[in-house]
């Protein structure tokens, strides 16, 4: 199989399950699922305003902040402070989410992934990277900048593209600027898409 090029410009902004904000999901598993069934999600929020995130129970979440000053997150009581631009911040979407803007609106990059079924590897990186889905999984790739381009593929990335791959062979990724690879395998099992991590 090739690799899919998902291009941010076809997604749609629909609202948040507690309608609080708006998403534009860059892909899932199986394709169409509702957001109680999913086997794993990956999308793109604006949050423009303080208040509760969605509950998701059986999901893990790692939230990436792309745009923005960050956040603080309280989550299931604890504060989190998510205030650093492209670093993963882990935690389970079945606990009661509060987030407060710490400086104005942000964009966040989520991954959510149905712990009993998948596991998620995510990380931001840069250089040249070879990519690989694992055995059973996959992996995608989104550009953070521009300036990403697939070896041998005669594809560049903008902004906030991504590539997705299952099965395929591998490729070689190049990138200017940063980039957030995530592994999606089988619960109960790991995968290895890329080397090098922040």
């Amino acid at each position: 199989m090739m690799p899919r090029v998902l291009r941010a410009a076809d997604r749609t902004a629909v609202p948040w399950k507690n309608g609080g904000g708006v998403t534009r999901e860059i892909a899932a598993s199986p394709g169409g699922a509702p957001l109680d069934d999913f086997d794993w999600r990956v999308s793109l929020a604006d949050v423009t305003a303080d208040g509760p995130f969605s509950s998701f129970p059986g999901v893990d979440r790692t939230l990436t902040v792309v745009e923005g000053a960050g956040m603080d997150l309280m989550v299931g009581g604890e504060h989190h402070i998510v205030d650093e631009q492209y670093w993963p911040h882990d935690f389970p979407g079945d606990l009661e989410t509060d987030g407060q803007l710490l400086g104005g609106p942000v964009m966040n990059l989520n991954v959510m992934y149905r712990r009993e079924r998948t596991a998620a590897e995510v990380a931001v990186v840069r250089g040249t990277l070879r990519l690989q889905a694992p055995a059973g999984g996959t992996v995608l790739a989104v550009a953070l900048e521009d300036g990403a381009a697939l070896d041998g593929q005669d594809i560049e990335l903008d902004c906030y593209d991504a590539v997705l791959m299952e099965g395929a062979a591998p490729v070689v990724l190049r990138t200017q600027g940063w980039a957030l690879v995530i592994t999606l395998s089988p619960a109960g099992g790991k995968g290895y898409a890329a080397s090098g991590t922040r």
